[in-house]
């Protein structure tokens, strides 16, 4: 499974994260977030965030 961010944690890739409900089902939905940033908070309580389209352009690259 792919790694998951809580609302608030830092985000560590500029991109597109979808929200993902309690147990890891997709609801569709996407936010923009740019690296640095704290992921907003979700619609419901127990959701969190998955990133599913990283910026093509290298500058929002995950730091490790």
């Amino acid at each position: 499974m792919a790694d998951t961010y809580k609302p608030g944690q830092t985000a560590p890739a500029s991109g597109q994260y979808g929200i993902v409900g309690p147990r890891g089902g997709n609801t569709g939905e996407e936010r923009t977030v740019v690296r640095g940033e704290p992921l907003p908070p979700t619609p419901q309580a127990g959701q969190s965030y998955i990133l599913v389209d990283p910026t093509k352009n290298g500058s929002g690259k995950i730091k490790r």
